[in-house]
């Protein structure tokens, strides 16, 4: 079937998430490598990343830190500048294409202003704080394509973890694409989710040349 929408993820798909994390090293008080290196270990041994925090601070809650983070003045944010120089570009492709464009990701209330701050050419920006599910669940991607206004098989999800973006999607009918870049992109390893993808890429870059192959 062709694809008629593509929905992105956000975290390491649009938004290069190296000073975010890093704040957060800051914030805990140990050096970035250091909070690297233990967020790699915790991903590569198929842990939830929130558990790297716990390693260095024992019952560590991070929404109650994300707000006391805020109350200083040093909320979690990113910008113009975190984004991947070939987001905007592949987004505006893809609508000039014709296709629906929607950005979708477990992100909080906060982070999805932000994103509609960014103004990117997109049809549609939801978020699980917004929504009220969040991936791996299939209620999130449920409503990715009832978004989407397609058949599940029509809609391409774009995103860098198999355990969370990848496999989900296709146990929801949807078409995937996986990016491989950020620490998931590298680490998480599923063969099978990974051979179903309809496009591996290393950048979005040609993604829109991809689809439109796909569609001829």
């Amino acid at each position: 079937m062709k694809i008629e929408a593509v929905f992105f993820d956000v975290g390491e798909t649009l938004v290069d998430e190296t000073r975010e994390y890093g704040t957060w090293a800051d914030w805990l008080g140990v050096p970035r490598h250091t909070f690297s290196a233990v967020f790699g270990a915790v991903i590569a041994g198929g842990g939830d990343y929130r558990e790297a925090f716990q390693r260095f601070r024992p019952g560590f809650d991070l929404t109650e830190e994300r707000e006391r983070r805020a109350r200083a003045g040093l909320a979690e944010g990113f910008g113009e500048e975190n984004l991947y120089p070939d987001v905007r570009p592949c987004l505006a492709e893809l609508r000039e294409m014709g296709m629906r464009v929607g950005v979708a990701g477990n992100q909080t209330a906060r982070a999805e202003d932000i994103l509609r701050s960014l103004d990117l050419p997109v049809d549609v920006i939801g978020t699980s704080d917004g929504w009220g599910v969040e991936k791996p669940g299939a209620a999130f991607f449920e409503r990715v394509v009832a978004e989407s206004g397609c058949l599940p098989s029509a809609v391409l999800y774009v995103g860098d973890r198999l355990d969370n973006d990848i496999r989900p999607a296709q146990r929801a009918g949807l078409e995937t694409a996986l990016v491989r870049r950020g620490p998931w992109g590298y680490i998480l390893n599923d063969p099978l989710a990974s051979e179903r993808c309809l496009f591996h890429l290393d950048s979005l870059t040609d993604l829109p040349e991809l689809v439109r192959k796909h569609n001829a």
